[in-house]
């Protein structure tokens, strides 16, 4: 069974009321983020994606989500990690139209609507504040 890990960034606006989605080719609104690719760290990823799909530089922090699941026909394990993060930099832009059909500042209640496999909702997680604390050791 092949194994899939995927990073997803949850960057809330300074009020903590809105949050930064994408609108997928496949018009499905997520946190930005994908794939982790092979000799990437968690972090490397996390700030990839994020720059790939938002034009943002973006500082990581600690985990606030962990989801997982197990793609029986495709024979995938698939583990994906939400983390934190900040805008540091660069400019809000579409630099991939052919993945990327929108990007947007989305109530945290509508993100609750729009991922219903965070069970106990962005809100929640964005008012609570808690992230487990990430260590990138780096390539050894």
């Amino acid at each position: 069974m092949k194994r899939t890990d995927v990073v997803y960034l949850l960057i809330p606006d300074e009020t903590r009321t809105k949050v930064l989605m994408v609108q997928n080719e496949n018009e499905a609104w997520t946190l930005p983020g994908g794939a982790v690719e092979p000799g990437e760290t968690l972090q490397i990823a996390a700030v990839r994606e994020g720059k790939e799909e938002t034009g943002l530089d973006l500082k990581v922090h600690g985990i606030v989500a962990v989801n997982e699941f197990v793609h029986i026909k495709n024979e995938e394990h698939v583990i994906l990690l939400t983390f934190r993060a900040e805008i540091t930099g660069g400019t809000l832009e579409i630099t991939r139209p052919d993945e990327i059909l929108n990007i947007a500042w989305v109530d945290v209640e509508r993100a609750d609507e729009l991922m219903p496999y965070y069970p106990e909702g962005i809100s929640s997680i964005v008012a609570r504040g808690v992230e487990v604390t990430y260590f990138d050791e780096g390539r050894i």
